[in-house]
């Protein structure tokens, strides 16, 4: 769900940015305010998930048609979903708050406008009974790394918080595609994963495992992960179809939390390649993280989200420092 080439895709966006401008070219883009219905595309961040059911959700029972909006679900070629919501060659997309700091410092402009879920449900996976049930335990031990400079920092974070020394983590680059596989075989001993994901799959598949998440560790890495991303031109253009998009997807995503299994069968029918049982306990778990604890369904915890950004500052983590307020709006949660 990470790209090791990201650094390198954002660099391209910025050409790609002056060259496609806004929406301007697409056949498929916001742009067409004359139409009866505004054509808008979605990009994913990878492959069809339980974090995107509510889209499929929107799309598949007819909010988006409600709310005038005709949408196009694509998969990023390379991850670079920052890239290509920034260019406007899609109008909205998947990304986390991590990678929308990078994108804002290096001049690609993204800004979330709802969270998708409400805390970061993210954290280390390794086989049952290795010693790897806490951070001070990857001493020794192959970690499985995106390879990405905020990524190794936390784990840097979370050893020395345990009391442990990051230098005596085995870091090597990461080319897992079946978690439990590669922990099976021993091909790496720890890894992060998205336990939406990565943890229920292991579950469903009766692997025994050892998970211990980020933010037990240290709360400062409870940020918002994944989210929902536009572009800062069409915001401020055209925020009345931002803000019916958002209600839209709103509305699919209150229906993944009332009727999980419905859902999992709207993504099972939009991607007929996942495993259906996985599907379903994956969205049996996923639906009561949409919201959570929050009040309101996609919004944006101000303190936690300037949290974060403070910690990458402090750290020298992104080029130049960014604003701990910026990146982020809830002004389409709220209306």
């Amino acid at each position: 769900m990470k790209n090791i080439k990201f650094l390198l895709v954002l660099l391209l966006a910025v050409v790609l940015m002056v060259g496609c401008g806004n929406n301007n070219e697409n056949p498929n883009s916001s742009g067409n305010k004359n139409s009866s219905k505004n054509k808008v595309t979605f990009c994913l961040d990878w492959t069809p998930n339980v974090n995107h059911t509510g889209v499929y959700v929107a799309k598949d029972l007819g909010y988006y048609e409600e709310a005038g909006i005709d949408v196009d679900i694509i998969q990023p070629a390379d991850g670079d979903v920052e890239a290509i919501v920034a260019s406007g060659k899609s109008d909205f997309g998947v990304s986390f708050q991590d990678n929308i700091a990078q994108a804002r410092t290096n001049g690609v402009n993204v800004t979330s406008v709802m969270a998708i879920r409400q805390h970061n449900g993210s954290g280390i996976m390794s086989r049952k009974g290795d010693g790897i049930d806490r951070p001070k335990g990857l001493e020794g031990r192959t970690y499985a790394s995106w390879e990405l400079p905020i990524e190794q920092a936390i784990i840097k974070n979370i050893v020395e918080t345990d009391g442990g020394d990051p230098s005596k983590v085995i870091i090597v680059p990461s080319t897992v595609n079946d978690e439990v596989a590669a922990l099976d075989s021993k091909a790496v001993d720890a890894l992060w994963i998205y336990y939406g994901w990565g943890g229920v799959r292991a579950e469903v598949e009766g692997f025994d495992f050892d998970y211990f998440d980020f933010i037990s560790i240290n709360p400062v890495f409870d940020f918002y992960t994944p989210v929902i991303i536009s572009n800062d031109e069409l915001i401020k253009e055209n925020p009345e179809l931002v803000n019916r998009f958002v209600d839209a997807t709103l509305k699919g995503f209150q229906y993944c939390i009332d009727n999980p299994k419905e859902a999992a069968d709207i993504l099972l029918k939009n991607d007929p390649s996942l495993d259906a049982e996985f599907v379903h306990a994956a969205q049996e778990f996923i639906g009561p993280e949409f919201k959570a604890d929050a009040e309101i369904l996609g919004i944006v915890d101000e303190t936690r989200w300037s949290r974060f950004y403070e910690w990458l500052n402090e750290n020298d983590l992104l080029v130049k420092d960014i604003d701990p307020m910026e990146g982020f709006t809830n002004e389409f949660v709220l209306e």
